[in-house]
């Protein structure tokens, strides 16, 4: 296999009970949630861990000791450099999280999240190539709740854009995408996913995956589709 020179940046939460998903936790309880969060993030890092990229680091924040699943994903994240998180809101935590992935893996960034345990290695690695061989500057994957789930620059330092743009609302991806535009070239736009992060959103995620998923197994237990 081939190694393409881009690092593949996982932002991260430990998915302790009580504090992971709390908006999909008021429907299916705080164990569930959890554990839908564990399973998504797990599927999220075995996704990354088939790429042919120069470095893997996971962006961590939380106990990890306390989450769901905790063995497991200890054990996966043998493959990965994790780094902690740093900076107070999660416009700084972003930034950071590309800055030190830099500083520990010289190559462009391509940073997703925890919560679309449906990217396919053929879309990250397509990505990864696209950035390492400069053929783009940038790429950006918004979400269909407003928000975004991947962001990738070659130039990793691009990423200090992100201060001040405010999270978590409908018009984050917009706002990301327009400040992104401002600071880099060449911008392509990736195929809208969806994050899960209510209820509403397990059973379409969960129809993207394999049977044998680790997050479709985990929405499963939770009922059929309401």
């Amino acid at each position: 296999m081939t190694t393409v020179p881009c690092t593949v940046l996982v932002v991260a939460k430990a998915p302790v009970p009580g504090l992971a998903k709390t908006r999909l936790a008021a429907d299916v309880g705080t164990d569930a949630a959890a554990d839908i969060a564990a399973a998504a993030l797990l599927d999220t890092l075995e996704t990354v861990c088939r790429l042919g990229v120069a470095a893997r680091v996971v962006a961590l924040t939380g106990d990890l000791g306390l989450a769901h699943r905790a063995d497991e994903l200890a054990a996966m994240l043998d493959d990965f450099v994790v780094l902690a998180q740093r900076g107070a809101g999660l416009d700084e935590r972003l930034a950071a999280a590309h800055a030190d992935t830099a500083a520990v893996a010289p190559w462009p960034v391509l940073q997703i999240g925890m919560d679309t345990p449906q990217v396919t290695v053929e879309l990250l690695e397509t990505s990864a190539e696209r950035l390492a061989a400069d053929e783009v500057d940038s790429v950006f994957g918004p979400a269909t709740d407003g928000g975004w789930w991947a962001l990738g620059t070659s130039d990793p330092s691009c990423a200090s854009f992100l201060l001040g743009i405010p999270m978590s609302r409908p018009d984050t991806g917009a706002r990301t995408l327009a400040g992104l535009r401002r600071v880099v070239g060449t911008v392509v736009e990736l195929p809208e996913l969806t994050d899960v992060d209510t209820v509403a959103d397990l059973w379409p995620v969960a129809d993207l995956q394999p049977p044998g998923s680790r997050f479709r197994r985990a929405v499963e237990r939770c009922g059929p589709p309401r």
